[in-house]
């Protein structure tokens, strides 16, 4: 095919266009004409104004296209252009000949105002369906122009900052929701090609900030938008991950339990062993001394020696003796009881012991409480061990206050036991519940009270756990299961 017989072609279609077409000199002198709109199609236009022989006007458009592209050098559409021979409105779209440099010309095309009625009706809807896709979206989106200005931000953001969608577009700056110089960071990040290359952060962990300054962990992904190489905005999308540091958290203390648990259980074998292995001889030693004390007359010295050996020999038999209670794995006595009433009957029975007198006990009590099931004695055993320990602590003054009351889920009773003493320290607290343990000095304490306690909790289902700060007091936590079947409880206590 030839050159000529291409350009033929290339009129032809212009010819068969169904709207006008036209090409203007930078005068607006009409240097060539096409398509089937009949006005154009006579050649005795070209050479006329385009605002003469096509509008009857005595001077270019006021909103002419052809007029912007001299202006800009660059394309542009005009939407719901007049045609006044048909009283319809239509669009029309412009663009520079050639499309770089100096401008020899202007093509013009008009189209039916439907067609772009039809893009922006599409627009609009494509629009919505993002603008609706961002708000619903079930984790945080931010988007801030790069001055600061925040210009999306949804519903889940709103809820997770505290700032309503309304107060975080109208007032906010993207700082504002990071602590220190985090935006900052997030930009120079962001431009690295460190964190999922340049121009883009994955999971990138950084510490925002609520709007009443509450710290917020989150996974941010983002990206700079661009506008070819010009930097315009950035958006990000991040996960809140305060309910997953705090489902780590509370997996890593059950695993802790776990394993103390599992610790516990074995020493508790060891320890069954040695007490029995232990309980002959000492029972044997403390006999034969005091046959020796009954049957000869010693001189005092010897004799200070052999009530020195049967003293010691008692001190071992009540550490075998609580060695035995520390094995000890079997429940006795269940049944649901008050735990308000087993901590009161503990309070009843050491209220008069010198180590009390100048003491104060404050108890906070929940109203109509659940019951708890467990072992009366051995659960006495629990609140008198540690009130005990409070008191000596305490060196006999101080404060100890005690509050009962039902968790939050519905399914256990809290105890909280604290005191004013002198508090543990973090290497010590570590290890309080362990067999042998003890901060006491020689001879005052063989350290199993509160692994006994420990277990007694364990076989009750329940958890125990301590928290201390050096001169602000100890306060121990007790969890136990609650049962809501307690009329049994009351027929066995009334037949006791």
């Amino acid at each position: 095919m030839t050159l000529d017989q291409s350009q033929q072609y290339l009129l032809k279609a212009l010819n068969a266009f169904d709207k006008r077409v036209v090409v203007v000199s930078p005068d607006f002198e009409l240097l060539a004409v096409a398509g089937q709109d009949p006005k154009v199609q006579s050649e005795d236009m070209v050479g006329c104004k385009c605002y003469e022989a096509i509008y009857g006007r005595g001077e270019p458009c006021k909103v002419c296209p052809a007029k912007q592209v001299i202006n800009t050098k660059a394309a542009t559409i005009r939407t719901r252009a007049y045609w006044p021979e048909k009283d319809q409105e239509g669009c029309l779209y412009a663009f520079p000949i050639p499309p770089e440099g100096e401008v020899e010309a202007i093509a013009v095309f008009h189209f039916d105002a439907s067609i772009i009625t039809g893009i922006e009706t599409e627009m609009r809807r494509s629009h919505a369906f993002l603008q609706n896709l961002i708000r619903n979206a079930s984790d945080p989106v931010i988007a801030a122009d790069m001055t600061g200005r925040v210009i999306i931000f949804n519903e889940a953001a709103a809820e997770a900052t505290g700032y309503s969608v309304d107060e975080a577009l109208s007032s906010l700056n993207i700082r504002q929701f990071y602590l220190n110089d985090g935006a900052y960071k997030v930009m120079e990040d962001m431009r690295s090609d460190q964190h999922g290359g340049a121009g883009k952060l994955k999971k990138y962990r950084i510490t925002a900030k609520g709007k009443d300054g509450t710290e917020i962990p989150i996974s941010l992904y983002a990206s700079i938008i661009y506008e070819g190489e010009l930097e315009v905005a950035s958006i990000g999308f991040f996960h809140d991950l305060r309910e997953e540091i705090h489902m780590q958290q509370k997996l890593e203390k059950t695993q802790a339990q776990l394993l103390q648990s599992e610790k516990m259980a074995s020493l508790g074998k060891l320890a069954a062993g040695v007490a029995h292995q232990l309980n002959n001889p000492l029972g044997s030693i403390t006999l034969y001394s005091k046959l020796i004390l009954e049957e000869y007359d010693l001189d005092n010295g010897l004799k200070e020696d052999v009530q020195l050996i049967l003293r010691d020999a008692e001190r071992c038999r009540d550490t075998v003796r609580e060695l035995l209670e520390f094995a000890r794995q079997k429940r006795q006595s269940m049944k649901p009881l008050e735990i308000g009433k087993a901590v009161e009957r503990c309070l009843t029975l050491i209220e008069n012991q010198s180590l009390f007198q100048n003491i104060e006990v404050n108890q906070e009590v929940e109203e109509d409480l659940p019951w708890v099931f467990g072992d009366g004695q051995q659960l006495n055993h629990v609140f008198m061990n540690i009130l005990i320990n409070a008191a000596q602590a305490m060196e006999g003054k101080g404060t100890i206050n005690i509050s009962i009351r039902e968790a939050e889920t519905k399914d256990r009773l809290v105890v909280n036991i604290s005191d004013t003493g002198p508090g543990i320290d973090t290497d010590h607290l570590k290890h309080i519940f362990e067999p042998f343990f003890t901060t006491k000095e020689e001879g005052q304490g063989t350290g199993l009270g509160l692994s006994v306690v420990y277990n007694i909790i364990e076989y009750h289902g329940g958890t125990i756990s301590a928290c201390s700060e050096i001169g602000q007091g100890t306060m121990f936590t007790i969890e136990l299961p609650i049962t809501r079947n307690h009329q049994k409880g009351e027929q066995d206590d009334e037949r006791a």
